[in-house]
């Protein structure tokens, strides 16, 4: 990336600003025809990780990545196109259990194969070089989570 930065710091805000735009509109075409929405996408992946253990959206909105997201509106949207089934919980009467359908398992499996395609387009770094750049990540992810 060029231009006329400050320091190294403000060219990496930039660097993940533009690189994270690039990677929310490739995701979002890999998406679109399945009439499904990142953060929808997200707790399908968030239950297929519990499966066959359900869990309540409480739990799912602590696990999505974007935590303004609201859980209980996304599992309703979700459970309407029969990819995910819910129902109360037997110890407590306030929160819903969820759990992702075969329908929902089977759609995943499907968009895994498209997302694939999209991991290859990341291998212009080696794996090693991914997993420094993981680690240096992770290191901002865990300032984010102390604010």
């Amino acid at each position: 990336m060029k231009g006329n930065f400050q320091n190294e710091w403000h060219k990496l805000r930039a660097n993940l600003l533009y690189v994270g735009s690039w990677l929310r509109t490739e995701v979002n075409e890999v998406l679109e025809p399945f009439d499904l929405t990142q953060q929808q996408f997200n707790v399908l992946r968030i239950l297929r990780g519990s499966y066959p253990t359900p869990i309540s959206t409480a739990e799912i909105r602590e696990r999505m990545l974007d935590k303004s997201s609201d859980a209980s509106r996304l599992v309703d949207r979700l459970c309407a196109k029969g990819w995910v089934n819910k129902k109360v919980c037997e110890e407590d009467k306030r929160l819903v259990n969820v759990l992702i359908s075969e329908e929902g398992q089977a759609l995943l499996k499907e968009i895994d194969k498209k997302m694939n395609d999209l991991d290859k387009i990341l291998q212009v770094i080696s794996p090693e070089e991914a997993k420094i750049l993981n680690e240096i990540l992770d290191k901002f992810g865990e300032t984010g989570n102390q604010g």
